[in-house]
């Protein structure tokens, strides 16, 4: 530390200057994506930091397109109308938010289908959208490449199962490798003739042949598409798990196990009310959970998540030049955030070299969080005083953010917490402070006391606070304010810079003005 907390300089630290206020990346702050499905049909309109997008918009119809294509080869009639509805309400919503055209893509069910040309030259002749329809191994890709919105630089094997298709593809140091296509979406598994029996020799034989093509895949195994998503809202429901976000559960090879034969024995009407999964998607999840089963019987890998981002997401990553794509999502949607909500945008740069003495010894996945913590530390002054201790921690542990384990959200939730409060105890979200560890929990309770004592000496983006100087072997903890910071340094940031001192057990100096 040289005391300068100067934020105008170049030094961002490891995390690189934000791009999302540059040319390239504002012209992706406002993109409408249309996803057409063999089961569903979404329009998506992304907003904020391209590479942390927020969802402006988010709309699902279940329109069943693929379903009966087994024995008609043609579009479920039912579903093509509700489709057609769709994209003529898609159409209008994308004019009225001002997305500028909305790109729109097809999958497994369009592009199989006998009538699959005739609904896209339908649907362009009554709302102007032109449907790219995509084979297998480019639906693999953009999904392979939605994970990598949220995983940068990720290791591993991403599965997409739609209603009509399974896809695989591997990544590798953020790149997508070898894609495989098959036929196990449980739409075509439900239509097949032979029973139980015969579905299930069908899945191991179709997934022991991708294995063959792509050898083995032991590392991470990424789960996109609406099926995993709703056996891992049962997942957990049955281990009564306390934080509802999808995006980065995790789960084993056991509780996928475990979890299919709950589903087994489970009344489906009662089970799809406890985890809060619709019905359409009900009658899907116990084929889904058959094959899912399978991929992770046969390829047996490190560890499981569930992604929320995939071939929508992947199709704005598309958009991306590589500068943007290699930034770290969650310090540029922080830096967004800032930049939009905090009272002096650039001040939380100031807070975090300040308080930085403290955290010499972190490791640098635990840094991320601290700067994402700082920049965060000031977005929520709107919120009632009473209430804005829980609204930090709410924000932070349920937003929209890439790159964030369940662990990390719930830290950096602790972390804006304890920016307003002393106390964690008798909150409502107590019960998620198991999933740190009391290290953790300590750890957050001094990030969060430090930044409520810097806001205390809140000048300017360009401010000079002083310096921090923490001696952990001797507990000491010095403070030298700068003559800038002296004058705010009254009863109640004193109160502060104690208290901060109190739970790091450590013994506290003050110098002023030098």
């Amino acid at each position: 530390m040289d005391g300068t907390n100067d934020p105008a300089e170049t030094d961002w630290g490891p995390f690189g200057r934000p791009l999302f206020d540059e040319a390239s990346a504002q012209g992706l702050s406002r993109v409408g994506v249309v996803d057409i499905g063999s089961n569903s049909v979404r329009l998506v309109v992304f907003d904020g930091a391209a590479r942390s997008p927020a969802y402006f918009f988010n709309e699902k119809i279940m329109c069943a397109l693929g379903a009966g294509m087994s024995e008609t080869g043609r579009l479920n009639p039912e579903g093509r109308a509700r489709a057609l509805a769709a994209m003529r309400r898609f159409k209008h919503l994308g004019d009225g938010i001002g997305t500028d055209g909305l790109t729109a893509v097809a999958t497994a069910a369009v592009r199989e289908a006998e009538d699959g040309a005739e609904f896209c030259e339908e649907v362009e002749r009554e709302t102007g959208i032109h449907i790219h329809v995509i084979d297998g191994k480019e639906e693999a890709r953009l999904s392979a490449q939605g994970v990598l919105l949220g995983w940068p630089g990720s290791y591993g094997l991403v599965c997409d199962i739609g209603g009509s298709s399974m896809e695989l593809a591997e990544i590798n140091g953020g790149r997508v490798g070898r894609r495989l296509s098959s036929s196990l979406g449980p739409l075509k598994l439900r239509d097949m003739k032979g029973g139980k029996k015969a579905r299930k020799a069908l899945i191991r034989d179709r997934i022991k042949s991708m294995q063959d093509d792509l050898g083995e895949q032991k590392n991470r195994l990424f789960l996109v598409g609406g099926s995993w998503r709703a056996i891992a809202k049962i997942d957990m429901e049955r281990r009564g798990y306390p934080l509802h976000v999808l995006h980065e559960y995790r789960m084993t090879a056991k509780a996928v196990r475990e979890t299919a034969k709950y589903i087994e024995k489970s009344d489906a009407e009662d089970l799809r009310n406890r985890a809060g999964v619709s019905s359409s998607r009900m009658a899907l999840v116990p084929i889904a959970s058959e094959v899912l089963r399978e991929v992770v019987k046969t390829f047996k890998p490190r560890d499981i998540a569930i992604s929320s981002y995939g071939i929508r997401e992947g199709l704005l990553y598309e958009q991306m030049p590589q500068r943007l794509r290699d930034r770290d999502p969650l310090i540029e949607a922080c830096a967004f955030a800032e930049s939009r909500d905090a009272r002096v945008p650039g001040y939380g740069t100031v807070v975090y070299k300040f308080i930085e003495p403290l955290f010499k010894s972190v490791r640098p996945e635990r840094r991320r969080i601290i700067k994402a913590a700082c920049l965060l530390h000031d977005v929520s002054w709107r919120a009632h005083p009473d209430y804005r201790a829980e609204d930090c921690f709410d924000n932070a542990t349920r937003a929209n953010l890439g790159g964030l384990k369940h662990s990390e959200r719930v830290f950096l939730g602790l972390a804006l917490l304890h920016r307003y409060s002393n106390r964690r105890e008798g909150t409502r979200f107590q019960d998620l402070n198991t999933l740190v560890s009391e290290d953790d929990q300590v750890q957050a309770e001094v990030l969060g006391k430090a930044m409520r004592f810097a806001a205390m000496l809140w000048l300017k983006r360009d401010a000079k606070l002083g310096e921090l100087r923490w001696f952990p072997k001797k507990k000491r903890l010095d403070l030298r304010l700068s003559p800038e910071a002296a004058p705010l340094f009254g009863e109640v940031a004193e109160a502060r810079f104690r208290s901060l001192a109190e739970t790091l057990q450590a013994e506290a100096t003050i110098k002023m003005g030098q």
